[in-house]
């Protein structure tokens, strides 16, 4: 079809964000054009099928949903769910030379608290910190599709001194310190404050609890769910919904420029026939702030770090544990976390920082398949084969600058040792192979990702994450720029990160006046 010469909102990325905003607009009577350089809508919230000749649609890049609003998923009329997991985690550990662990979620959580740590008290302080969390929760969540309260007003919301104290004041490694004993179970806790950040426990800058508060407010309840069809449901969801409400995506269709007045701006756009010019009373860029200095030209913004390692495989079968004590499907129908105690997450930051990788990566893994067998195809349903997607932490961008290629091989093999200590069978023996013979597994790093995706320094959250309160800087609803007539709807924005739609339904209000 053709593309008109001028809109109301042009939108430059299709990723989930941009959908989100394109739907809400155009469903408010704007005309909308969405611009992807890529074949398809998606961005990184996308289900493709990585190995050849196999019929398994991978949530490849971002995997569970917590921040997405029900709101969004209603307003919009999106035919997606999400399904509960029935188990949140299974930590393994080694205590007294038996093969243990801490599984967390379902009847038995209480007496596996008791069976690792040998007494109640850690289960009762599990108990407390996280009903204190879950109130903050109730309070914050429903503010993150609302115009940015103040820090007063948040504090007052919140309305507990000690609760900001714990997230908003001191490095969460003090209340991790000061409510849990065990290693383990403090190795736990703080992952969620690490989860594609680079920080330590007591890092001064409190990044650390940025990430950890917008991991346990995620639907006012802090669970991850898994989206059922993959992640790829979302994306087509959304962009089923935009379409349906008018808007024009355009796929193969890269802005490379944009020029305002504040009033007025011209996109031009590249594409395999050329380039031509596009009008527009607004501009919601969903892509990195870097992106968007980019295009207009402006100072870019400090460089962003990216410190993740992600994997996907595919299994034959799930792999037997040295604990037997566990059920696998159990084990892995949560987060399966590896490396992960209080101390080894200090080390492994350690030796980051000292440009080494990590002795023992610390990393999480979880099994798609378990909750929602519908990614797999028939066949590879009943003959019992299963996903699993692993994250690993605290392998900054710098470390593979030398070498990608050689040091992703090398970070793969130590984080795939630290996972085999826990099984009674190595994982490469429970590997599906692909249509080629090869086993089905793939490793993307910091660097890989900034290629694929343009995440800046592989970043997943585009920069360092913001508390949800107004600043200076800000704006009303945190999606403003210095141009009034271009607004940022990407991870970048203030309250922006993961699979949420927030900064895509934020850049909408702010666009209507809303």
């Amino acid at each position: 079809m053709p593309v008109p010469d001028s809109y109301d909102a042009v939108i430059v990325g299709g990723g989930h964000n941009g959908l989100v905003a394109a739907a809400y607009l155009a469903r408010s009577g704007q005309s909308v054009l969405v611009l992807e350089r890529l074949g398809t809508t998606g961005g990184a919230a996308v289900s493709t099928r990585p190995f050849a000749g196999v019929d398994a649609r991978l949530s490849r890049y971002s995997y569970l949903v917590s921040l997405l609003p029900p709101k969004i998923v209603r307003e919009l009329g999106l035919d997606f769910a999400v399904r509960k997991r029935t188990v949140s985690s299974y930590t393994p550990a080694v205590r007294g030379g038996r093969a243990t662990g801490l599984l967390v979620g379902g009847d038995g959580t209480r007496e596996s608290f008791a069976a690792l740590t040998g007494s109640d008290r850690e289960y009762a302080a599990w108990q407390r910190f996280y009903r204190r969390t879950g109130q903050v929760a109730e309070r914050v969540f429903p503010t993150l599709t609302e115009p940015l309260p103040t820090r007063a007003a948040l504090r007052e919301r919140i309305g507990d001194a000690d609760d900001w104290r714990m997230l908003f004041e001191e490095p969460i490694g003090v209340a991790v310190e000061e409510n849990f004993d065990d290693d383990l179970v403090r190795g736990v806790v703080l992952t969620d404050a690490l989860i594609g950040t680079f920080a330590d426990a007591h890092d001064p800058s409190l990044l650390q609890n940025r990430c950890f508060l917008y991991h346990v407010i995620g639907g006012s309840t802090g669970d991850w769910d898994v989206p059922v069809g993959g992640m790829g449901a979302l994306t087509d969801a959304l962009a089923a919904a935009a379409r349906a409400a008018g808007a024009h995506i355009r796929t193969g269709h890269e802005a490379i420029r944009v020029e305002t007045d504040g009033t007025h701006a011209e996109v031009t756009v590249r594409t395999d026939g050329g380039e031509r010019t596009v009008g527009a009373r607004r501009v919601l860029v969903n892509a990195s702030p870097q992106a968007l200095a980019a295009l207009l030209g402006d100072e870019p913004p400090e460089p962003a770090e990216g410190a993740q390692l992600k994997v996907n495989m595919l299994l034959t079968r799930l792999p037997r544990l040295r604990d037997r004590s566990v059920d696998p499907r159990e084990a892995f129908a949560g987060t399966f976390h590896i490396a992960e105690g209080y101390g080894q997450l200090a080390d492994a930051y350690r030796d980051a920082v000292a440009g080494r990788l990590p002795a023992a990566p610390p990393s999480e893994i979880y099994c798609h398949s378990l909750t929602d067998p519908s990614i797999l195809g028939p066949d590879l349903a009943a003959r019992g084969y299963q996903t699993l997607t692993l994250f690993g932490l605290h392998t900054p961008a710098r470390l593979f600058a030398a070498d990608n290629g050689a040091t992703r091989t090398a970070l793969l093999k130590a984080t795939l040792a630290e996972f085999d200590a826990h099984l009674e069978e190595p994982i490469a023996d429970c590997l599906a192979l692909d249509g080629n013979g090869e086993p089905c597994i793939e490793a993307k790093t910091p660097l890989d990702l900034e290629q694929e995706l343009r995440l800046p320094g592989g970043h997943i959250f585009h920069r360092d994450l913001a508390f949800p309160y107004a600043t200076e800087a800000t704006g009303r609803w945190g999606v403003e720029t210095a141009h009034p007539n271009i607004l940022l709807c990407g991870a970048g924005a203030v309250r922006g990160g993961g699979v949420s739609g927030v900064p895509g339904h934020n850049a909408a209000m702010a666009a209507l006046g809303r």
